[in-house]
C-alpha cells in the first residue's frame, strides 16, 4: 500500500434535524483535496457519517488511512459498536433498529477496502485539520441554504 492518507472530517447541522453540511480534507504526499456538500433536511450524525463516506469513496485505490473525526458517534460506531449491530441483525443492544443503518452499511463496506485507523479529536479546540473540515461543513450548509 502507498503512503498514509490523513482524512479530516466534520458534519454540521442548523437545527437537528435541519439543513446540514459535511466537509472532508484528504492529505497525502504533500497534496490536499477538499470536499464538501449539504442536504436540506438531515441530522448532524448523518452529516458526520456522510463526510467519512465521501472521503473514503474519493480514494482511487486501497490505502492506509487515518480518519480524524470529532464525532465519537462515528469513531466508536465504526470501531466498536458495529460488530454487535451486525451480530444482532443491525439491532442495538436493546433490540432497537440501528439509526442511520443505510450509512453505517455503506461506511462499513468502504472501510473494509482500506486499512483504516479511526482517531477521535476534540472538536473546536484549535486542531487545524478539524477546524478546516468544520469550515467546509459549514460551506456545505451554505450551499443548500442559498
Amino acid at each position: 500500500m502507498s503512503e498514509v492518507v490523513d482524512i479530516y472530517t466534520d458534519g454540521a447541522c442548523k437545527g437537528n434535524p435541519g439543513v446540514g453540511g459535511w466537509g472532508a480534507i484528504l492529505e497525502s504526499g504533500g497534496k490536499t483535496r477538499e470536499l464538501c456538500g449539504g442536504e436540506k433536511l438531515t441530522t448532524n450524525n448523518r452529516m458526520e457519517l456522510t463526510a467519512v463516506i465521501r472521503a473514503l469513496g474519493a480514494l482511487k485505490q486501497p490505502s492506509r488511512v487515518r480518519v480524524h473525526t470529532d464525532s465519537q458517534y462515528v469513531q466508536l460506531g465504526i470501531s466498536t459498536w458495529i460488530h454487535g449491530w451486525k451480530k444482532r441483525g443491525w439491532r442495538t443492544a436493546d433490540r432497537k433498529p440501528v439509526k442511520n443503518e443505510d450509512l453505517w452499511r455503506c461506511l462499513d463496506e468502504l472501510a473494509q477496502q482500506h486499512e483504516v485507523e479511526w482517531l477521535w479529536v476534540r472538536g473546536h479546540s484549535g486542531h487545524d485539520g478539524n477546524e478546516r473540515a468544520d469550515a467546509l461543513a459549514n460551506r456545505g450548509v451554505e450551499s443548500v441554504q442559498s
